[in-house]
């Protein structure tokens, strides 16, 4: 299993996004933790307001939204019910088995995927650090789970294939480093999901700083689409 973790601070651009997958049948809601009600009897508004009432418990802090996807390996036929079950595992092993949290499972790729969407603000208002999630607790909490869970480890299926960084904005727009870094996330994205809209394909590549513009009506790019560095 591989973990990718994404921190923002755009609650509903990120719900918007598995939303999107769902209403096109890319997706389905398969787990609802610490939600009134089920996943398949919450509306969008709903999902969305019991997340933003936390993320009003602490205003100060800006980076408050958390994006979790969990990959598994292509051979493994994993049940929703299975999928759910690892989500909360995985959550409860980083420290987010209180807070409000959506699960849904993605059937885009060509490997078993689910994606979480999350807050770090607690119901007290104090919120779960996030400096070296992905390095400390989520990196013990996936070695559990692949021993618990008896799934494919990460280093037998090569991680690094699901642990592509976003690219620097700082870069200099035409340096062959940032058009490498960008070629490798459309490369990734591309292979990964199926896109209907120009606004769905960026959804995906905003994840990695990147963004796709068509250009202006007068422009000499337009209907040559090309692709920016931007700001996470």
């Amino acid at each position: 299993m591989v973990a990718v973790i994404h921190t923002s601070s755009r609650l509903r651009s990120v719900l918007q996004y598995n939303e999107n997958k769902l209403e096109h049948g890319y997706a389905e809601c398969i787990s609802a933790i610490n939600y009134p009600k089920d996943a398949d009897a919450l509306s969008f508004d709903q999902k969305l307001n019991r997340i933003q009432w936390q993320l009003a418990l602490n205003k100060r802090t800006k980076v408050n939204t958390v994006h979790v996807s969990l990959n598994f390996d292509p051979s493994e036929k994993l049940s929703k019910e299975q999928l759910a079950e690892i989500s909360k595992a995985y959550l409860k092993g980083i420290g987010f088995e209180k807070q409000p949290a959506l699960v849904y499972e993605h059937r885009d790729a060509g490997h078993p995927h689910v994606h979480i969407v999350t807050t770090n603000i607690k119901a007290d208002g104090s919120r779960i650090s996030l400096h070296n999630l992905g390095k400390n607790q989520s990196e013990k909490t996936r070695k559990e789970i692949e021993i618990d869970f008896g799934l494919v480890t990460a280093q037998d299926r090569k991680a690094q294939e699901f642990t592509l960084k976003p690219v620097s904005i700082k870069a200099e727009y035409g340096k062959s480093e940032t058009k490498k870094a960008i070629a490798n996330v459309l490369d990734k994205v591309l292979n990964e999901y199926k896109f209907t809209t120009m606004g769905e394909l960026n959804a995906a590549l905003n994840h990695y700083n990147v963004a796709a513009d068509i250009g202006s009506e007068d422009s000499d790019q337009k209907e040559q689409w090309h692709l920016i560095p931007c700001a996470g």
